[in-house]
């Protein structure tokens, strides 16, 4: 797994499908961490789900929003992840515990938000129907970026490289480059088309080597640039693009963009369907087309940072894209030299001895003096393919994996721990769920860590309207989407293993309960009903506390016995 020797070996795209990632939840956006070791997945429920990418499991699942996450950002350290939800909220995580550090409420709902590639202080916030906003999470405080005209507000931002500058571009074609900690104008140009008319920006992307970044427009054109260029032609400049990259058959538009980890390769999503196109920046030209399930609409694309890996997100469905691996099996001499068939090997006399006694010293001069030389074996080289060009060590105290603790099935059973508290033991059987809420109770008000409840910042907005919805959320079409409802399931009754959490069953004298007309008239959300061979109860919205109560026998369809959950 050398790093890099990545790079010697033909094409570094991706060639085929290599399975999916099922969040259970419907997948709409995902991001890798800076390494590629974590990819950040976020879902129409609110929550986040991390997940390790080598052992492709899932390292984490933070409850995060309660309506859809619509954009992921990780700090450079990789210990904090930034979340936007379609409530207009936009939080900030510790990744560790999974505790929020701080929210900041917007009027108007999040497109994008991304985090300072250098200093994990500042976050970058594009809202709807407004100037882009720079946070510094420190002290709550917000900037709003000058934009070319305030009358067209549909603005897109992000940072460079190494964060020094921000670029921004309106529905008019107009690019702005600012200085990040001043934020006054360094340098500006239009996008054009061939007959000098403008054409609406929908995003903004950088390589992560080098100094190219992408813009995808309205007119189904992905243009790349150099940003030394831009900087060179400041105001009103008129740069040419390095390369102008189209589908000139099909004429599809473009859902997102982004650079391969090298900053050689462009990969740009369909808006039509599950179709990814990759194109080889140096000579412009399209290597490969990737073809996903057809019908699927494309949410998100995200190429790996230092593998020829891609993940895209269809129907809420992770999708990941990489190379054929053909394995070849060889025999070799102790030469290295490739063998057809079996060779018998002759020995020399003095081929493993410590010493060649019959073998004369000659005065070592040069490159044979420096064979003596001690071989530092201790040291650790940095990898070059985690570090950045303007970089010469790694960042020793990032965060690259999750630390993932085993699951206990009954943890109350443990005949090392402590005895079981009195308030479970007197927990009466028609109330079992009593002595669990007080042990937690007890627990969380004695020896229990008690989570900080993170403050809420309002970030107010001249002149932006209230009443907008995200894009996410808004109905186009005939309504055949296959987008499930936003927000929490309230249950469903689908297959167990698709339910990710489930009550401990209850341990002792089960309670009696009358079969009747009373009871079969009656219902409650957290009861269950099991009937015709023992089917299992399903928690709809949560576990329910209280008394049990059963469901009607109609819902299971001709259920003779009553079970409780």
């Amino acid at each position: 797994m050398n790093l890099e020797l990545l790079e010697s070996f033909g094409q570094n795209y991706p060639e085929e499908a290599d399975g999916t990632l099922d969040c259970i939840s419907m997948a709409l956006t995902c991001t890798f961490n800076r390494w590629g070791t974590l990819l950040a997945v976020g879902c129409n429920d609110g929550r986040i789900v991390i997940w390790d990418f080598l052992t492709r499991g899932i390292a984490k699942i933070i409850s995060a929003h309660i309506h859809p996450v619509c954009s992921l950002c990780w700090s450079r350290d990789g210990h904090k992840l930034v979340s936007a939800s379609t409530d207009n909220i936009v939080s900030q995580w510790d990744v560790l515990t999974g505790d929020c550090d701080q929210r900041f409420r917007f009027p108007s709902p999040i497109l994008k938000l991304q985090c300072h590639p250098r200093d994990m202080d500042k976050v970058l916030v594009c809202p709807m129907k407004s100037a882009p906003v720079l946070l510094t999470l420190s002290d709550s405080k917000h900037v709003v970026l000058p934009v070319d005209d305030d009358s067209d507000l549909n603005v897109v931002a992000a940072f460079d490289r190494r964060g020094e500058y921000i670029y921004t571009g309106n529905a008019k074609g107009k690019i702005l480059v600012l200085s990040t900690d001043t934020q006054e104008l360094v340098a500006s140009f239009r996008v054009t088309t061939g007959t000098s008319n403008t054409t609406a920006i929908k995003s903004i992307e950088f390589a992560r080597k080098g100094s190219c970044f992408l813009i995808n427009t309205a007119d189904r054109i992905i243009r790349v640039y150099d940003g030394r260029e831009i900087l060179t032609c400041g105001r009103d400049g008129e740069p040419e693009p390095m390369q102008k990259l189209q589908d000139l058959v099909n004429r599809t538009p473009w859902k997102r963009c982004c650079f391969s980890g090298d900053g050689e390769y462009i990969v740009a999503g369909s808006a039509r369907q599950h179709a990814l196109y990759i194109w080889e920046k140096s000579i412009g030209n399209l290597v490969k087309i990737l073809h996903g399930t057809r019908g699927e609409l494309l949410l998100d694309v995200a190429w790996h940072p230092v593998r020829p890996i891609i993940a895209s997100i269809s129907s809420g469905v992770v999708s990941i894209w990489a190379q054929n691996q053909v394995e070849n099996w060889s025999a070799f001499a102790p030469d290295f030299k490739e063998l057809d068939e079996n060779v018998e090997y002759e020995e020399r006399e003095s081929e493993f001895d410590i010493e060649d006694e019959d073998k004369s010293e000659p005065e070592q001069t040069g490159a044979d003096a420096a064979e003596d030389e001690e071989v530092d074996v201790t040291t650790v080289d940095p990898i070059v393919a985690f570090c950045s060009s303007d970089e010469e060590m790694e960042d020793c105290k990032a965060l690259l994996y999750l630390p993932i603790a085993p699951e206990v099935e009954d943890p109350e059973e443990n005949p090392f721990g402590p005895p079981p508290d009195a308030s479970v033991q007197a927990a009466t059987p028609e109330d079992p769920l009593a002595g669990s809420d007080k042990k937690q109770r007890q627990l969380s008000s004695e020896g229990g860590p008690t989570k900080k409840k993170a403050r809420t910042t309002v970030i107010e907005l001249q002149g932006v309207p209230s009443d907008e919805v995200h894009p996410l959320l808004g109905v186009k079409g005939d309504g055949k989407s296959k987008k499930k409802t936003a927000g929490r399931p309230k249950g469903s009754k689908g297959k167990d293993k698709d339910f990710p959490f489930r009550p401990k069953p209850y341990k002792g004298e089960r309670p009696s309960f009358p079969v009747g007309a009373e009871a079969l008239g009656t219902s409650a959300p957290g009861g269950g009903l099991g009937g015709g061979g023992g089917m299992k109860c399903r928690a709809e919205g949560g576990l329910a506390t209280g008394k049990h109560a059963p469901t009607p026998a109609a819902e299971c369809g001709g259920s003779a016995a009553m079970l409780p959950c």
